[in-house]
């Protein structure tokens, strides 16, 4: 077979003959003991794959046995065999880690189900995960080709995120390149239908729920009085980065909505955060708070101004007699006092905490070549963001929350996406920078790689002058000028962009959640 080596160790072995000849004759390899002291020294002179384990044995117990094995090597599979049914040996057995527990008598195909679960489940998954995908992908391929709706978008991007992570574990390399294919042929049909009908979400078409209406639509009908919510944004965060996420959360939290919702474009923090935060268009915060709205070509910080936009918008929504506070983290310190400050936010009906961490992730992997070889790709870069999560202040602050007793809601502004291929732009000396939209007058471009509005008062975005058009990258493009033009491609290729228009930067997560 595949030489598996088994060590089974009870005290009436020979009463267990039937089953080793049965294992024996599927080809696995198995060594009997008697004794926990025989089992450890077998295990100090032979290589095992895994160890069945009788927990009432003379001598060393089973647990106790246990206990030695995994001192010896802390990845053996352990599979306990008892005849009892006390619950605190199975909740010992269960915190030493063991690979299964089985109840005397066992019959041999329980087993084999053992065996195939632990030495042959990654196996297994594999090839039921690739054979489920080859038949996903015709379907997939179908959809793709008929979707003309936004439920239709978010249901099949949020099946390609679930292939996505299904498939990260599998080591075919040659079914993730079908995925990636797949993903960059819908985010190629994705961006003809955000060019045909993004800007009938102004006029009156159906709309999604976006930035400008997100706490309108899904925050404040969940406010109270004497009821503490913690609205956190993450910025940056893509779908996928949640799906890492939300089973870290199981533990505190029990999911009572998600929702998929829409980053306006472009799909840019200063852009698409102050959407929030203010519940309008950039065109109307604009006008109605010259004083609080900043553009592209202009001198000074973007973002400065959420707290003024929220406050605004909770007296025009009629929420300003609630108690609220506004607080935006931009390093670990900043999270740690954060943290030890949550129990005074219990007398707040809504408590706001902005956390730029995964931004500043996606930006340092611009910039430091230690970032880039460690977020080289989607799955590591997933990676990096949760193990980051996992060891954050704002992981701890929401265990905190969550004793404290307080709602939660969590989402982001906006996604980003991997960019690879340039696309050339040409535009004067005041066209703003970002790498994924261009803002700016006479702007000459590639018109298939961009999505063009020539007049952003159609999609209610503010005209830095009379002849200023905007332009988004699609699918994984990004703007690069003739000017040294090797060297600024190869600097940026490969590196985490937003601003434009794609499935990842676009369809972003709002999450509810109540304590358990």
């Amino acid at each position: 077979m595949n030489n598996i080596n088994i060590l089974w160790v009870d005290d009436e072995i020979d009463l267990l003959k039937p089953h080793i000849l049965f294992l024996e004759g599927k080809d696995y390899a198995v060594t009997t003991c008697q004794s926990g002291m025989e089992a450890l020294e077998e295990v100090d002179q032979k290589r095992f794959d895994i160890v069945f384990l009788d927990e009432n044995m003379p001598g060393l117990t089973g647990l106790e046995t246990l206990s030695e094995l995994k001192e010896k090597q802390a990845n053996l599979p352990v599979v306990m065999i008892t005849k009892s049914e006390e619950e605190y040996i199975m909740e010992e057995a269960i915190g030493s880690k063991i690979a299964d527990y089985l109840i005397k008598p066992v019959n041999p195909n329980q087993i084999l189900l053992s065996l195939k679960k632990n030495l042959d489940h990654s196996r297994l998954i594999s090839e039921k995960t690739t054979s489920d995908y080859q038949q996903e992908f015709r379907k997939i391929a179908m959809d793709m080709a008929m979707i003309n709706d936004i439920e239709g978008w978010v249901e099949l991007y949020q099946k390609l995120i679930y292939w996505e992570l299904a498939l990260e574990s599998v080591e075919d390399p040659g079914m993730f390149e079908i995925l990636t294919s797949q993903k960059s042929e819908a985010n190629m049909q994705f961006g003809k239908f955000i060019d045909k009908n993004y800007p009938d979400w102004f006029n009156g078409g159906e709309a999604p729920v976006m930035s400008h209406t997100l706490l309108k639509e899904k925050v404040f009908p969940h406010l109270k009085q004497k009821d503490p919510t913690l609205l956190i944004v993450i910025d940056n965060l893509r779908y996928d980065q949640w799906r890492a996420f939300e089973p870290l959360l199981n533990p505190y939290y029990k999911k009572i909505e998600e929702e998929a919702y829409f980053s306006i474009l472009p799909t840019a923090t200063q852009y698409a955060r102050n959407a929030i935060f203010s519940g309008l268009m950039p065109a109307d915060m604009e006008k109605l708070h010259p004083d609080l709205w900043l553009n592209d070509t202009e001198d000074g910080g973007k973002n400065m101004h959420e707290n003024e936009f929220l406050q605004a918008n909770l007296k025009r929504s009629g929420l300003n007699h609630l108690k609220t506070e506004y607080h935006k983290i931009l390093n670990a310190k900043n999270g740690k006092k954060m943290v030890d400050q949550i129990r005074s936010f219990k007398n707040n009906d809504l408590t706001v905490i902005v956390y730029n961490f995964v931004d500043m992730l996606s930006h340092s992997k611009t910039e430091m070549d230690m970032i880039k070889e460690l977020a080289s790709n989607d799955k590591s870069y997933r990676s990096l963001a949760e193990s980051w999560f996992k060891n954050s202040p704002l992981f701890e602050l929401i265990q905190q929350a969550q004793q404290l007793g307080f709602k939660l809601m969590i989402t982001t502004d906006h996604g980003t996406i991997n960019v690879k291929n340039p696309s050339k732009v040409i535009g004067d000396r005041n066209t703003s920078l970002n790498l994924r939209y261009k803002t700016g007058k006479s702007l000459t471009y590639e018109e298939k790689e961009v999505l063009a509005a020539t007049n952003p008062k159609k999609i209610h975005l503010p005209s830095i002058n009379m002849s200023s058009s905007f332009i988004f990258a699609k699918n994984d493009y990004f703007f690069a000028y003739p000017n040294n033009y090797n060297h600024y491609v190869s600097y940026y290729r490969n590196t985490y962009q937003h601003g434009g228009v794609s499935l990842e930067e676009m369809i972003i997560p709002f999450v509810r959640l109540e304590p358990k």
